[in-house]
């Protein structure tokens, strides 16, 4: 188990602070490491929920890279955010919650070739 700790801290950025406790590391590290523990068991998908809302832009641009980053694993990652300007900068599907109804938002969502379908990009969703 101690192997796989290191692995999934490493994969964060974080294999020098396992030592550490929480309150001696940032926000941004302590997201990090709430990541870490989200992959310890090789999950099929991530709910993240509001993985940035309370880091700093450059910090939050660092978790979603983070985040794109574990998608190519064959880990689904859906982020639920209200941060508009993260989910332009990171195109992916987006879903849309209003007035108890979930649709797609095609203003927000990538433009896909013709041959690709909305399943095979399901990897990254943002969840608005």
């Amino acid at each position: 188990m101690i192997e796989r700790i290191n692995e999934v801290l490493d994969k964060v950025g974080l294999q020098t602070k396992g030592f550490k406790m929480p309150h001696e590391l940032s926000g941004g590290e302590q997201q990090r490491v709430a990541i870490a523990r989200s992959l310890l068991n090789h999950p099929e998908i991530i709910l993240a929920d509001e993985p940035t809302g309370n880091l700093d832009p450059e910090t939050s641009e660092d978790i979603i890279r983070l985040l794109l980053d574990i998608t190519k694993t064959n880990c689904s990652v859906i982020i639920a955010t209200h941060n508009l300007a993260l989910v332009q900068k990171f195109p992916a599907r987006t879903l849309r919650c209003e007035h108890g109804e979930v649709t797609e938002d095609k203003t927000l969502s990538p433009i896909l070739p013709e041959e690709t379908t909305v399943e095979d990009n399901t990897s990254l969703t943002n969840l608005l």
